[in-house]
């Protein structure tokens, strides 16, 4: 019988993201997608636009569809979501792969994040990616979604979620995986947070920046699947 997994998205995208890491995991796995709120669609609640909120997602998610104990790959934002949802529902999940998630929270490490966040800066400099966000978002307007995702990361920088002593306390298999020229998660402190875990695995993926599409496709399935059946 297949295991479950579980792919989770990154900040300001959604399921549609995984879709082809899922196509190459569903020959080995019963593989899961589902977009946070707010996102791809989904309303825009800005007093659950939170990480508390989208770690509370994982684990309804999960009950919802009767899934036994899951494996989870979250990247970025989705990553940061599993380990939460593992801290605050123990036994909901089996192992948690991350990639590129930014474990280092702070007032300072949030301002640098939310300056990327400006829709006047957007339109500027990357005017398709701005279209492509307005698309699969719709109905819900980029503006609003800017803004309750800059929200969020402040209040992750005022009172992270994961301190070194609540990752401490986790008791599921984690790999964590950065890429080499990854300025989000960066190398170091995602080695930093990383050492905190007691059943955590550390790899840097060589020449690798932070965009999942940047990402060698074959070597995600590999390291995925490989952490999995070690993890058992």
């Amino acid at each position: 019988m297949k295991q479950s997994l579980l792919l989770l998205h990154g900040a300001l995208a959604c399921e549609t993201q995984l879709k082809p890491l899922a196509r190459e995991l569903s020959a080995f796995y019963n593989v899961h997608t589902f977009s946070f709120s707010g996102h791809g669609g989904r309303p825009l609640d800005t007093d659950g636009f939170s990480m508390q909120g989208f770690a509370a997602e994982v684990k309804q998610f999960v009950q919802e569809h009767g899934l036994p104990p899951v494996h989870i790959f979250g990247y970025s934002m989705g990553g940061y979501a599993a380990l939460a949802a593992a801290a605050a529902a123990p036994g909901t999940i089996r192992s948690i792969t991350t990639l590129g998630t930014k474990l280092d929270w702070s007032p300072a490490t949030a301002a640098v994040e939310t300056r990327f966040l400006d829709l006047d800066t957007l339109r500027a400099k990357v005017p398709q990616y701005v279209t492509q966000l307005e698309q699969q978002h719709a109905p819900t307007p980029l503006p609003d979604l800017l803004a309750a995702t800059a929200a969020m990361m402040r209040r992750l920088g005022k009172a992270p979620l994961l301190t070194p002593g609540i990752l401490a306390t986790l008791d599921v298999p984690v790999q964590v995986m950065v890429g080499e020229l990854d300025k989000t998660a960066g190398v170091d402190a995602s080695r930093y947070f990383t050492d905190h875990m007691t059943h955590a695995t550390f790899e840097i993926l060589m020449n690798t920046p932070h965009p999942l599409e940047r990402v060698n496709p074959d070597l995600l399935v590999k390291r995925i699947a490989g952490f999995i059946e070690t993890a058992g």
